[in-house]
This record gives C-alpha cells, structure tokens and sequence, in this order.
C-alpha cells in the first residue's frame, strides 16, 4: 500500500486528510511541523507527501525546497494560499502539484492517484512501447533514460520538465491543447488550472535557451496550448 505523509498543523484539518487517505488505502502518519516532515522525508520510506505552507517553525516554501534536496518523493502541496505567487514558489521550489483549500476527497484523490501515476520512471504509457532518441533538430531526447541534449549539452531537466518535453516530442510541429496535456503529462482528466502549465512552459523554455518573444523550439499558440518544432 502506498505510504502517505501529512504536513498539517491544524488538527481539525490533519485529522480530515488522514483520515481521507487511509479511507484510500494509505498507510498514512500526521506531522505538525517542517522539522518533523524533513525527518520522515529522509527515511526513503514515502511514496507520497501532503504539505500545507503555514507550518509553525518555518514557511512551507522553504521547507519544501529542503525536503526536495533529499528526496525525489512527489510532493503536493495542499494549502489554503489561492494567489498565483505562493503557486510559483511552491512549483518553482520542487512541488509536483497543488491543490488550493477547501477540496473535496474525490478531487484530493484524483490528485493523489494522479502523481502516483506520474512518479513511475516513465511519464506516460506511450513512452514504454519504444526506446528510441526523439531528435528535431539540435534536440534529442532518449525517453527510456530520460535524458534530452541540446546541441550535444545535456539539459538539466526536473521530471514534469522532461515529461512536457517528451509529450510534445512524440508530436512534433503539431499544436497540443492544454487540456491534453494537463490529461497526459500531470495525469489529470479535467483541466483545473493551466497556470500549472504555464509555469513549467517557462522554465523549460529558459532550459531551452529562449523566450516566449523570440522561441526557437518552444512555440505558444495562444489560446490553444504549445507546439515543439526544429528552429527554420
């Protein structure tokens, strides 16, 4: 069974969301502050992490930016911040996913199941059926090491990185809409909130050696969603 861990500090709400998670099938434990969760996040013994952000003895950001200097472990922040810069933090920091207060069991599930799914050593079912090297132009990207080099320089890529640039590789020059993406890359049936994508957009288009004002590879179709092509 999968191995759930709860930052919460209210113990109405710590109490709701274990009890959520074990009705899943989570073996789950509760922690009330950031040095707790560093502790339990060391021992490797996680498949998953809950973290609210208005922890007692330090902010959820930075505890989150600790915690994933020592594990890979998917972690989704659950707090009661709606605003878009606690959401870039957190993301930009190492969060995998984000899930603003109050929400429903059945969306926290949804979630859950979501990035469990997506921590699995291949982003999506597609890439298990071939090992070969995606390349368009100076980019190539190996699926089954995960590993993608721009003009023969490695690309140090986070895994949604790499999972958005694959995904958008197994379709090159073709317009791929948000809501396909949000589906395929993030494991999500509905689009809930595309800032998501748009954050991480950004960064592998920084990794990728552009901008959205002048892309090389990396095209933004207004309205629609993204299009990866080799440069003209």
């Amino acid at each position: 069974m999968p191995r759930a861990l709860v930052v919460e500090d209210d113990p109405a709400i710590q109490a709701a969301l274990v009890h959520a998670l074990r009705t899943l099938g989570h073996v789950t434990q509760a922690v009330d502050t950031a040095a707790a969760a560093l502790r339990e996040t060391a021992s490797g013994k996680l498949d998953i992490v809950l973290l609210d952000l208005g922890l007692p003895d330090l902010d959820g950001v930075a505890a989150l930016t600790m915690m994933r200097r020592i594990s890979n472990v998917p972690i989704l922040v659950a707090t009661a911040r709606g605003d878009e810069d606690s959401l870039v933090r957190s993301l930009n920091a190492g969060a995998d996913d984000y899930i603003v207060k109050p929400f429903s069991s059945k969306h926290l599930a949804a979630r859950i199941n979501a990035l469990l799914r997506r921590s699995a050593s291949v982003p999506y079912e597609k890439l298990v059926e071939h090992d070969d090297v995606i390349r368009i132009g100076g980019l190539h990207i190996d699926p089954r090491s995960r590993r993608a080099t721009l003009d023969g320089e490695v690309l140090s890529l986070r895994k949604r990185e790499f999972d958005l640039l694959a995904y958008l590789a197994e379709h090159p020059s073709q317009v791929v809409g948000r809501r396909e993406l949000f589906r395929m890359v993030w494991g999500h049936a509905n689009l809930i909130d595309d800032r998501t994508i748009d954050v991480h957009a950004s960064w592998l288009r920084r990794k990728l050696g552009e901008t959205a004002a002048a892309p090389r590879y990396l095209h933004t179709v207004r309205g629609v969603g993204y299009r990866l092509s080799a440069p003209a």
